[in-house]
């Protein structure tokens, strides 16, 4: 496994964030060896993409600069999904959705765009991910309601979910994969630090059609495992502010994904996050003009700032 230096995480911080990020080595780590033959066994498809899009949409600081001004709140999804084709949708991860709320997301957004809504926290926390209730159904009939909209469904795990863990993620993936396409994050270092642990989550995804989330962020470099579990896959970058340090790795992201997608990659979605989501538009505008130019062939759209403003790109 790889690791970088400095990974001590302030305790009263989110995830892998630290308090300074300038002694950080953001390289990416070197190809995983299996990620070729996964890419070579994924279906062909002649029209690969990448979705790029932050997490959230109800800002009322993007009106007049992402939004147009005057937007309501009542139509903010509508005017993001102008802006972005995804989105990492928090929404359903502290609410279980209704038929109604589901058909209202569908009927405000394109028919290119793609939500990905994170797995409700009665589900990802519990002790045993639900299977002993009805959530886990519950949960998927809502999502069959998005239709085409649907990308993949996000479980987030919890820190303390570890690889004695595994034959509850195995069960629900066997109830759970199958009816809808599904992402997982684990955050458990044991699953980095010890090869075996690591293998054994990887395999269990392969062969659920799973993907592993991968997430960049300063203070956990070893979630940024690169693992690639089938043809699509699911990127958190965390930036930290629109710190020189965002837009060299945003940069070495496009190497990285110009060669899955050259080597077969489908799909992927890329969601930017910084501080309080502010900025989030802007760094999402920096990977479509960087990963454009390294994947022409690969469609992608992003965000323009509007009424003639300006975003604050470099």
């Amino acid at each position: 496994m790889w690791f970088s230096n400095n990974q001590t995480v302030t305790r009263n911080m989110d995830f892998g964030k630290l308090t300074s990020v300038d002694q950080i080595n953001f390289q990416l780590p070197p190809e995983p060896p299996q990620n070729a033959a996964i890419l070579a066994s994924a279906p062909q498809i002649q029209s690969p993409t990448l979705y790029v899009g932050p997490t959230g949409y109800n800002m009322k600081a993007w009106v007049g600069k992402w939004y147009p001004v005057g937007a309501k709140e009542k139509d903010f999804l509508t005017h993001y999904a102008a802006q972005f084709n995804t989105i990492e949708f928090n929404t359903t991860h502290y609410r279980m959705p209704d038929a109604a709320s589901v058909a209202r997301w569908r009927a405000a957004v394109p028919p290119d765009f793609r939500f990905c809504p994170k797995v409700p926290q009665s589900i990802s926390h519990a002790r045993d991910l639900g299977l002993t209730g009805p959530e886990p159904a519950i949960f998927a009939q809502a999502l069959a309601g998005l239709g085409d909209t649907l990308g993949r469904s996000f479980l987030q795990l919890p820190p303390h979910f570890g690889p004695r863990d595994l034959p509850i993620l195995a069960r629900f993936l066997e109830v759970f994969a199958p009816q809808t396409p599904l992402s997982v994050e684990v955050r458990h270092p044991d699953f980095f630090q010890h090869a075996e642990a690591g293998a054994a989550l990887f395999d269990l995804l392969t062969h659920h059609g799973a993907a592993a989330v991968i997430t960049d962020v300063s203070g956990r470099r070893d979630v940024c495992h690169l693992r690639l579990t089938q043809g699509q896959t699911l990127i958190r970058f965390v930036g930290n502010g629109l710190h020189p340090s965002d837009y060299t790795r945003i940069k070495d992201w496009a190497e990285r994904l110009r060669l899955w997608f050259e080597q077969g990659l489908q799909t992927a979605y890329f969601f930017t996050h910084e501080p309080d989501n502010l900025l989030t538009p802007e760094l999402a505008a920096y990977c479509i003009e960087t990963f454009s130019k390294s994947m022409p062939g690969v469609t992608m759209r992003g965000p323009s700032p509007v009424g003639g403003q300006q975003g604050t790109l470099f």
